[in-house]
C-alpha cells in the first residue's frame, strides 16, 4: 500500500482523512516522521500556507507528502477570516473564542452567506501540485451540534438546516470542502 506523510498535528484533520481515503494509502503521521515542532504558517494565502508546510516536510524527510490549509471565507467579512480561520481571534487555535468572534462582528448581519475551501499542496516524486475543495453555505446565528471541530458549530452547508456539527461524519465527509479536496487528492496519487 502506498504510504504519504500528512504533514499536520491536528488529530481532528488526521482523522477525517482517513476517513475519507479508507484502505487506498495509508496516511502517515507527521509524529511519525519525528517532526513535532509547529510547522510555519506565514503565506498570506491558503495555496502558500499549504505549500509551505509540504515544502517544510520534504526537505527534512524527502517522504512524498501533502499539507492542507482550510479558511471560512464570509461575504459580509469580505472573505474573513479567510487565510486567519485558525488565528481569527487569538495568536494560537482557540476553537471557541475564534467562534465567538466570528459571531460577534456577525451580529444583526443579514447576508450569512460563506464557503469552506480547502487548499493541498501535495509533493509527489520532487513534484508539486495543488487540488481545491469548497462547499458554500451560511452561518448560523448560534452554535449548534457537538460533532466536527472549528467553526463547524456554525456552518450549515448548501442545501440542508443542520449545521456540519449536527451531521453524522459520514455525511459531512462526503459533502465537506476536505473531503472534496481528498478525493482530488486521491485521484492525482
Amino acid at each position: 500500500m502506498k504510504k504519504i506523510v500528512f504533514a499536520t498535528n491536528n488529530a481532528h484533520k488526521l482523522e477525517e482523512v482517513r476517513a475519507i481515503v479508507g484502505d487506498r494509502f495509508e496516511i502517515i503521521p507527521l509524529a511519525q516522521t519525528g517532526i513535532t515542532e509547529e510547522i510555519p504558517e506565514t503565506a498570506d494565502t491558503l495555496d502558500g500556507n499549504a505549500l509551505q508546510k509540504a515544502r517544510y516536510v520534504f526537505e527534512r524527510t524527502g517522504l512524498d507528502c501533502f499539507a492542507d490549509d482550510t479558511g471560512l471565507e464570509v461575504a459580509a467579512l469580505g472573505g474573513a477570516p479567510g487565510v486567519h480561520s485558525a488565528r481569527y481571534a487569538t495568536a494560537g487555535h482557540d476553537h471557541a473564542a475564534n467562534r465567538a468572534l466570528l459571531l460577534k462582528n456577525l451580529d444583526g448581519v443579514a447576508d450569512r452567506s460563506a464557503r469552506f475551501r480547502t487548499v493541498i499542496a501535495l509533493i509527489q516524486d520532487g513534484e508539486e501540485r495543488f487540488c481545491e475543495g469548497e462547499v458554500r453555505g451560511t452561518i448560523a446565528t448560534e452554535e449548534r451540534g457537538e460533532g466536527g471541530f472549528g467553526y463547524d458549530s456554525l456552518f450549515i452547508p448548501e442545501g440542508y438546516s443542520e449545521t456540519f456539527a449536527e451531521m453524522p461524519a459520514e455525511l459531512k465527509n462526503s459533502m465537506s470542502h476536505r473531503g472534496r479536496a481528498v478525493e482530488k487528492l486521491a485521484k492525482m496519487l
